[in-house]
């Protein structure tokens, strides 16, 4: 689950809010600078939490977050992450995924236009900058 400004994670019978400025960039990384604040709040609610809950507290909440940003921009992030890395197949069917489930996100396919070109489909490049054209124009 996700606020504003926190991920909620489940750990054990625990229920933790980890703030989302602990991550960083697009692939969430976690800001050891802050997890030091982070980490003195919860074992001083919790003095029985080790730093190795902690971390694993830590790790579900960076697959949280990593999910939460996937869905605030319906896969466009994650699939220029997974492109950059070279993975473009993997990108596209992402990107793709995402578009199943809301096809009215202009720039989504502007971005699969993008990728599909890169891929060398000049014509699924094209078609997918046409949709999202369309779509744009609607709103």
């Amino acid at each position: 689950m996700t606020q504003a400004d926190h991920v909620t994670v489940i750990h054990g019978s625990m229920t933790v809010d980890v703030p989302r400025k602990i991550f960083k960039g697009k692939e969430c990384n976690i800001d050891e600078a802050e997890v030091g604040p982070f980490k003195r709040i919860i074992q001083s609610r919790y003095p029985w939490i080790s730093d190795n809950a902690v971390r694993v507290i830590l790790n579900k909440a960076q697959m949280e977050m990593l999910r939460v940003r996937d869905e605030e921009t319906n896969g466009r992030e994650y699939s220029k992450t997974l492109a950059q890395k070279g993975k473009l197949d993997d990108a596209i069917a992402h990107l793709k995924l995402r578009l199943e489930l809301n096809p009215e996100d202009a720039k989504g396919w502007y971005d699969l236009g993008e990728l599909l070109f890169k891929k060398g489909d000049a014509q699924g490049g094209f078609d997918a900058f046409k949709k999202g054209d369309a779509l744009y124009k609607r709103k």
